[in-house]
């Protein structure tokens, strides 16, 4: 098997403003909103540390300070626990912290879209491919949509796109790709379009917030122009690096939640809370109590 350069780090763009979720985040980032018990942010770290991640960059924002704060480690909190016995709340959060030097934090002083908060991160990913995931998409599924991805690389190398089937007629909605020769736990990606015309679309399948990139991308966004929205778009970017460099899909078989959205965010606390042993009957039976009193 050829020996493609190991996937080390990760970046999450996190300088958004939440502007979906006001007044909430007018003081609280929308990535440190809870889940169940943990920050959103929380659950996108855990997948890229499950898929064996060393390095987490984290392109903030201004008022985005508490992320930093919350993988930092918190002395007088676990001192606290400590004197009052609290030892398996304490062993759950170190075992969440980062190591030493894991975590880095670069800004992205201007809102110019996700192409640009990627770029933001070049000096710290340097020339070496990367991980991508959107803090906004939390995933749930046995084992980590990144962990699969990084099986399909260790065999084809290049870039990796996690997609997901939508239903049909909704194409329009979502960055679509092409399907073309099948592998061994994924399928050449023979072309991307950005929400596309109803009834042009290649395939159903579209992307869902998680990419193994090669470092190229970045000498593409530093010259890309602005696309939709006035922003540089990473799609746009990507488009040309397929023109030199081959694309691959992994199809993510799990629940995806947009916390972005107050509906997916909504769904993805029933859903972690469904799936927690120690909370899952009581969760239960209050729900189809105040279904059954709506």
């Amino acid at each position: 098997m050829t020996q493609h350069k190991r996937v080390r780090k990760a970046v999450f763009p996190v300088a958004g403003l939440g502007t979906r979720f006001l007044p909430a985040t007018k003081t609280v980032p929308k990535e440190m909103l809870t889940v169940v018990d943990k920050p959103v942010i929380q659950y996108v770290v855990d997948e890229a540390r499950e898929a064996g991640i060393e390095q987490l960059i984290f392109v903030t924002g201004r008022n985005k300070d508490v992320i930093e704060d919350y993988f930092d480690a918190q002395v007088e909190l676990y001192e606290t626990l400590q004197q009052r016995g609290k030892t398996e709340e304490l062993d759950r959060l170190k075992k969440l912290q980062p190591g030493a030097g894991q975590t880095s934090f670069t800004r992205q002083q201007d809102p110019l879209g996700l192409g640009h908060a990627v770029w933001c991160a070049r000096n710290i990913v340097g020339d070496e491919p990367f991980a991508l995931l959107l803090p906004d998409m939390v995933m749930q599924s046995e084992k980590s949509c990144l962990a699969g991805m990084m099986e399909l690389y260790e065999k084809t190398g290049g870039n990796i796109l996690s997609v997901e089937e939508c239903e049909p007629g909704e194409e329009h909605k979502y960055g679509i790709v092409g399907v073309g020769e099948e592998l061994d736990g994924g399928f050449r990606i023979t072309g991307m379009v950005e929400k596309p015309e109803k009834g042009t679309a290649p395939s159903n399948l579209f992307l869902d917030g998680r990419y193994i990139l090669q470092p190229e991308i970045f000498g593409l966004l530093e010259k890309q122009e602005t696309g939709a929205g006035g922003e540089i778009q990473i799609t746009d970017a990507m488009l040309r690096l397929a023109e030199t460099q081959s694309f691959a899909g992994y199809r993510f078989e799990g629940n995806t939640f947009d916390c972005g959205a107050k509906d997916g965010f909504i769904k993805a606390n029933v859903a972690f809370a469904l799936d927690r042993e120690d909370i899952r009957s009581k969760v239960e039976a209050d729900l189809r109590a105040l279904i059954s009193n709506s």
